[in-house]
């Protein structure tokens, strides 16, 4: 990606000079906006201009030629990209090759996620994140563990051996101090409902996932303090006639966000919709559950010792089994817009707005608007393609 540098830099590493985005359709996260520009200054939207003459009134300018502007992207489960996964490295330079890989996809914010795994090494994690943050990182803003306190039956590709009960200092590995927005996902019917409150008390955002629990135990858990559900139909039994399970227990609260990978291998197209139907969207959140292929012509990795392959999209060991995903989030916006008859704003506030307010950052992005940071993407609608992003309002060309 190529980086157009601002000619004045402060402390921040944000542009003194206010910076005029302008000829652009702008969907501000509410409405599709004509004949409006933003203005930039100091890593923050300024204002909403008339574009009529904006041009002339001194600004940093830049055209971007009729394309449309729209909030940056929100993942909040990426477990690896542009040819890293972060569970192969714990260090500032993985996660900011991993989000790069995603920013040419239009994500400006993710949760690096950091899979099941030795406690040592979560706690590298934790380490790295925290440093991430206090440099202030583009697009890093939190942490999300997605386990290890799960089902075994239900741990998918999580390797077996670290798949376990709760660790004595877990609870002060996921509510240090500097690791910004933190998720664990974890299974509700394995751990105690006091560590669920615990954790929901202290701010970490909690979901449930790779989880066997029943109707009442998943109920259990909501009530302890669980506010999410990720992948949803992944990693958990079907909804029965006469066991609803998670999913119906997540259906039935209208209060839960629910993680949906809609790339049309973890879920139906059709099963993909039902969701759509059956639960608010302002409470669905699209994710890719993306691994070290999104953003790298790499198209294999190593996982625990197994060999993982792309083929047309879908990420599998040899043997067929999922593990993650090849997605990024534009193609997930589209999908959303075209396989699952989503109107094309709500599906960008799905991949936006819906999730900055899962992580309580919905004051700071998820929306064009005065006081909002200036993170962005510009699509060229005729490709559905992202050409350029902004984070804080630095601008990198995809």
């Amino acid at each position: 990606m190529e980086t157009k540098s601002n000619p004045i830099i402060d402390g921040d590493g944000a542009s003194e000079c206010p910076i005029l985005l302008r000829n652009a359709c702008i969907f501000d996260g509410t409405d599709f906006v004509e004949g409006k520009a933003v203005v930039i200054k100091a890593g923050k939207v300024s204002a909403i201009i008339d574009d009529a003459g904006s041009e002339q009134q001194g600004y940093e300018t830049e055209d971007l030629g009729g394309k449309l502007l729209v909030p940056g992207f929100v993942d909040v489960q990426v477990n690896g990209g542009g040819g890293v996964m972060f569970n192969d490295e714990q260090s500032v330079q993985a996660l900011a090759t991993i989000a790069n890989g995603h920013r040419k996809f239009g994500t400006t914010t993710m949760l690096p996620t950091f899979i099941t795994d030795s406690f040592e090494r979560m706690q590298a994690a934790a380490a790295t994140a925290r440093q991430a943050i206090a440099q202030n990182l583009p697009g890093v803003r939190g942490i999300h563990f997605e386990g290890p306190y799960f089902s075994m039956e239900r741990r998918g590709v999580h390797a077996q051996q670290y798949v376990r009960a709760v660790d004595e200092g877990a609870l002060e590995l996921f509510t240090q101090d500097g690791l910004g927005t933190t998720i664990v996902t974890l299974a509700p019917e394995v751990v105690p409902p006091e560590f669920i409150a615990a954790l929901n008390e202290a701010g970490v955002r909690v979901c449930a996932g790779h989880t066997s629990a029943t109707y009442a135990q998943a109920s259990a858990g909501f009530v302890a303090g669980i506010s999410g559900v990720t992948h949803l139909y992944n990693a958990m039994p079907p909804m029965l006639n006469r066991e609803p399970g998670l999913i119906g227990a997540a259906y039935e609260r209208k209060n839960i966000y629910c993680g949906l990978i809609v790339d049309g291998h973890h879920l139906h197209h059709a099963t993909a919709r039902t969701v759509v139907e059956l639960k608010a969207t302002d409470h669905i959140m699209l994710v890719t559950d993306a691994m070290a292929t999104v953003g790298s012509d790499k198209k294999s990795f190593n996982l625990y010792g197994t060999e993982i392959f792309a083929e047309n999209g879908r990420l599998a060991t040899r043997e067929g089994q999922l593990a993650g995903s090849d997605l990024n989030m534009m193609e997930a916006v589209r999908l959303t817009r075209d396989e699952l008859g989503v109107e094309f704003g709500e599906a960008l506030r799905m991949a936006s707005l819906y999730p900055a307010r899962y992580l309580r950052l919905d004051h700071q992005i998820g929306k064009i608007g005065a006081g909002y940071d200036a993170d962005f993407a510009l699509i060229d609608q005729a490709s559905d393609k992202v050409t350029r992003t902004w984070i804080k309002g630095e601008g990198v060309n995809s």
